[in-house]
């Protein structure tokens, strides 16, 4: 269940992902009665057998069962939780099936309940990496977008949400950097990228990281290869990488902020 909209007084109208049918909505009638058989098992983040039936839009919920696997994640695990739920409400179509999106997020929220908070950034990378890949967003990785000329394992690129795949122009990264580091680039050529992006807040990674993201999303086992390729990645690249995908995600979701990353900003202000 991704979320739960009250209707009624005693009735709930739910938004589910299902590996069959994609999102759906749902009615449950009487599931805020104390004594109803709905009330404990209607909860976010957790595997659930549905029943339900109807021709209309928004279905009749006639069965739920718990399907076991994981505990309720708790702590920024839980916000991570109810982030992967927003993302899915705003980027999903109803009745848009995705059972290669389903599965990698059964997967990841059964992570985030085992709690290794740790791994929180790496796997939320990892999974906004595979959502905009398998919902069409995210271009090849390969080659530059407007040309399809081959990328450069030495040279820096951004990911533009109107643009795609872009070499980064020094004029490019000249408002985010100090002019220390900027005294020491000629051309957007062959550049020291190691040395470069720890020097810099430029919002750009090397052709070798977008290479090595492209092979490890189109690989069998594409959740552990991306999140161990995630997880390895020096911090400011990480922090490059994560700021040019909330580009791309707030582009598609026409919003600048979403709810739950603005909660958990002022979560950490107190």
């Amino acid at each position: 269940m991704l979320h739960r909209y009250p209707w009624s007084e005693s009735s709930l109208v739910l938004d589910v992902f299902t590996r069959h049918q994609g999102r759906v909505v749902l009615v449950a009638k009487g599931a805020k009665r104390p004594h109803s058989n709905f009330r404990p098992i209607l909860m976010p983040l957790q595997p659930l057998s549905l029943g339900f039936s109807g021709e209309q839009e928004v279905r009749n919920l006639s069965s739920a069962e718990w399907s076991g696997g994981h505990v309720m994640p708790q702590g920024e695990s839980l916000l991570s939780g109810f982030y992967l739920n927003e993302l899915l409400l705003k980027l999903l179509a109803r009745e848009d099936p995705h059972p290669e999106l389903f599965d990698v997020y059964k997967d990841v929220v059964k992570i985030l309940s085992g709690g290794f908070e740790q791994t929180l950034g790496p796997l939320l990378r990892t999974f906004e990496l595979l959502m905009l890949s398998y919902l069409g967003h995210l271009p090849n990785l390969t080659c530059q977008t407007a040309t399809l000329e081959p990328i450069k394992e030495l040279e820096l690129y951004r990911l533009m949400p109107e643009v795609g795949l872009a070499q980064a122009m020094v004029k490019d990264i000249m408002a985010t950097t100090d002019s220390s580091a900027l005294r020491e680039v000629t051309e957007p050529v062959a550049w020291d990228t190691q040395s470069f992006a720890h020097r810099s807040k430029t919002q750009t990674l090397s052709g070798r990281h977008w290479m090595a993201l492209s092979k490890a999303l189109q690989s069998p086992n594409a959740l552990t290869s991306t999140l161990r390729l995630c997880a390895e990645m020096d911090a400011p690249s990480r922090q490059a990488l994560q700021s040019q995908l909330r580009q791309v995600i707030h582009f598609h979701c026409g919003l600048d902020t979403l709810k739950t990353r603005q909660f958990m900003i002022d979560i950490q202000a107190l």
